[in-house]
């Protein structure tokens, strides 16, 4: 089933989909009245919906049933050191299908740009397209940290679990095992950019209380460690039963 996307500010008993979502149903698809639709919003709800009138800019939606997903109680918020636009929008799309809680871009010293003060719209529409694809109904939080490691450090105090990923052979690393995935409660997992952490950052992160942790001997590409990490929580989530 076709799956779209309207925010949840615009919803309502009868659905109107406008914009490129309304193109994208009339022009490519070329769905009619009568067809059927699943919408989401973004914020834990979905309808099926049947399509009742069909318009050049715009469609109106029969609700016909609707579901309220809670928020889970659980997840990985990543953040990314900023860096090349280069696999930013694959980055951002993978992490709705592998259920992220969050995505930060924080600045790193390292970062071979300024990260910007506020979301870009582009970066809002690959978390739509991911979402519609694999059909989550919560889409993460997008954040920029211009504010460096410390900024990062600060916002980190409520979360339970907070973890940078370094290269193997710091003392007192561990390797990221299985222990230290899926737990209970909200993770926040830091990554490099592009030329991984200075020493002063990581140090920075280490003394203010983030567990240190390895992947393997191998240097990761940075969009590589943040979908590895990702892909390994998203793992352990998936086996309740067995969580430490």
């Amino acid at each position: 089933m076709h799956t779209f996307y309207l925010p949840p500010e615009h919803w309502q008993k009868e659905l109107e989909i406008s914009g490129a979502e309304a193109h994208h149903m009339g022009r490519v698809l070329r769905l009619h009245p009568g067809d059927e639709v699943l919408v989401l919003d973004g914020e834990g709800r979905e309808a099926l919906c049947r399509i009742i009138r069909m318009g050049k800019q715009s469609a109106s939606l029969q609700m016909l049933n609707e579901k309220r997903h809670q928020r889970p109680d659980s997840g990985v918020v990543l953040a990314v050191g900023w860096g090349k636009e280069a696999r930013r929008g694959w980055i951002l799309e993978k992490s709705v299908e592998l259920e992220a809680a969050g995505l930060w871009f924080w600045q790193a010293k390292r970062s071979q740009f300024p990260v910007p003060r506020d979301v870009k719209e582009t970066w809002h529409a690959s978390l739509v397209a991911g979402a519609k694809q694999c059909r989550n109904p919560w889409l993460p939080e997008l954040r920029t940290l211009p504010g460096g490691v410390e900024e990062l450090i600060r916002l980190s105090k409520d979360y339970p679990h907070r973890q940078v990923l370094l290269e193997s052979g710091l003392p007192g690393q561990s390797f990221m095992s299985e222990e230290f995935l899926g737990q209970p409660g909200k993770t926040l997992c830091v990554i490099g950019p592009e030329g991984g952490f200075t020493p002063e950052e990581a140090d920075h992160l280490i003394k203010a209380g983030f567990q240190a942790l390895s992947m393997g001997e191998r240097v990761l590409r940075w969009e590589t460690a943040a979908m590895m990490a990702l892909g390994l929580h998203w793992w352990k989530r998936q086996h309740p039963g067995e969580q430490q």
